[in-house]
């Protein structure tokens, strides 16, 4: 293990947290709240001091000897040392007593999963739930990525590049828009960035422009905290569907956007996994509004909530306008399949990835085929190209760790004696970043409940999900620190 690498990169990301931090810093002051200025204060400091320690422990260090395990590392504990230090201002202002469920909030809104354990959010500071909803955005498209497009490497570059990528982006396979890497994260958020103003302006014109802020960061990030007790049911229609549209869009992958950029959309009307995720989407938001018809009084409002919570669990944003825990089985069925399945590779919302489920079903037939009539090689391949057999390998390997990993983590959560509903979905609800689940923890819940040992499980359900697993394993793996 290269630990002079680790430290001086973990010192970047605590350097680039306190930046990204800054802007609420300032808000404290204009919304004059001195209790959270106080506590920024002294957060930025904390960070500092931590991030200048690890830079002088650092020195010397060997860009060269920087692999994938490197890579897997700095991937896990940058995002583990974000929610720990990003947790102190909740902490510190004492508006979350327990730091426990202060570092469960800032998780929940860095890995874009929108759990709260907060019965009510509107006693909170501005400036905290600014930054709240902030640890969406940030989060959402990576902050190891946002890194890689500002700081440049030279010695030893591309290796270190292309593992800390490969490491933090979601789905099966890193595909590059562009040959350099640092490009590619460049484009990202351009890309990102664009879409965000796009909603900020659409959205400010029927809501204040601080909840326009908020809403939009939770929306591009697909997180789902909200500024208001009533979430967005409190707002208007306009607002609603503006915000089923941008889920909709912040949950396809980004490449399909650069490929529309380069004038490309034939590329795009024949992605597979567009289709699937626009198929899927689609045909769940209509089963659901036949299933729910009963429950609002026009056509329309209808329509309205069955696209917009379609939208919300397969995005993963986890916003909501209505209880659908009051739903029917058939759509609260739906809802929990779009939990699992989730958005599309290479976007910024969390889930198995449609991706994901085009190779397995691909791979099951590929295999039903050969034993069928054995001899016969029947290659398995995504928009028309043959899938690397390692892609298969690792997609394998990925869900064995996803079952083995729900099913303890919903063990431990049946400790705290809530019902299964409560437990199971509250796991799914987490690993899959989605936010609220059914039951006790659903869309007019919260987490606050449930045990410390269940959060700390669900702490880190969150960012295994948010980093497809493996960086966390990596992170408790004896092979990983082993001198070789």
């Amino acid at each position: 293990m290269n630990y002079k690498s680790l430290a001086h990169f973990t010192a970047l990301i605590l350097l680039v947290e306190a930046v990204l931090m800054l802007p609420a810093f300032v808000l404290s002051l204009v919304f004059h709240e001195p209790g959270s200025t106080d506590a920024y204060l002294k957060t930025l400091l904390i960070i500092l001091i931590l991030g200048g320690l690890l830079w002088l422990l650092s020195r010397g260090e060997k860009a060269n000897d920087f692999y994938e395990k490197e890579g897997l590392a700095c991937a896990g504990i940058s995002w583990l040392i974000l929610g720990l230090t990003g947790a102190l201002p909740f902490f510190l202002s004492g508006q979350i007593p327990a730091y426990v469920d202060a570092v469960f909030e800032t998780v929940s809104g860095f890995t874009t999963t929108g759990a709260s354990i907060l019965p009510e959010v509107e006693s909170m500071d501005k400036s905290l739930l600014y930054w709240r909803s902030f640890t969406h955005w940030v989060g959402g498209m990576g902050v190891l990525v946002f890194l890689l497009a500002l700081v440049p490497r030279s010695r030893g570059g591309a290796g270190f590049t292309v593992h800390i990528l490969r490491a933090e982006s979601p789905g099966p396979d890193v595909g590059k828009l562009v040959p350099q890497l640092r490009k590619t994260a460049q484009l990202l958020y351009l890309i990102y960035i664009g879409l965000t103003v796009i909603d900020i302006v659409l959205l400010a014109f029927d809501m204040p422009l601080f909840d326009a802020f908020c809403i939009a960061f939770g929306t591009a990030g697909t997180g789902g905290f909200a500024v208001t007790n009533a979430g967005l049911g409190g707002y208007s229609p306009y607002i609603q569907w503006v915000t089923t549209v941008f889920m909709f869009l912040f949950g396809v992958n980004f490449s399909c956007y650069y490929l529309l950029l380069k004038k490309r959309p034939g590329s795009v009307l024949r992605d597979e996994e567009l289709h699937t995720y626009a198929f899927v989407y689609l045909a769940a938001s209509l089963i659901i509004a036949f299933s729910v018809r009963s429950y609002f009084g026009t056509a329309e409002e209808t329509l309205r909530h069955a696209f917009f919570q379609a939208a919300s669990i397969m995005s993963t944003t986890g916003f909501a306008t209505t209880d659908f825990n009051l739903w029917t089985t058939l759509a609260k069925g739906i809802l929990v399949f779009l939990m699992i399945l989730g958005a599309s590779a290479g976007s910024t919302g969390g889930g198995l990835k449609c991706m994901r489920l085009n190779l397995i079903l691909k791979d099951l037939r590929s295999n039903l085929r050969e034993m069928i009539r054995p001899g016969r090689i029947y290659p398995v391949r995504s928009n028309g190209k043959p899938v690397n057999p390692s892609v298969l390998t690792a997609l394998r390997t990925y869900l064995s760790a996803y079952v083995l990993i729900v099913l303890t983590s919903f063990l431990i959560l049946c400790i705290d004696g809530k019902d299964l509903t409560t437990s199971i979905t509250a796991v799914l609800a987490c690993f899959n970043n989605i936010g609220p689940g059914l039951s006790e923890v659903g869309p007019m819940s919260n987490y606050g409940a449930l045990s410390v040992l269940s959060k700390i499980v669900l702490i880190f359900d969150m960012l295994a999900g948010r980093l497809e697993i493996f960086p966390m394993i990596a992170l408790i793996s004896r092979t990983t620190w082993r001198h070789e």
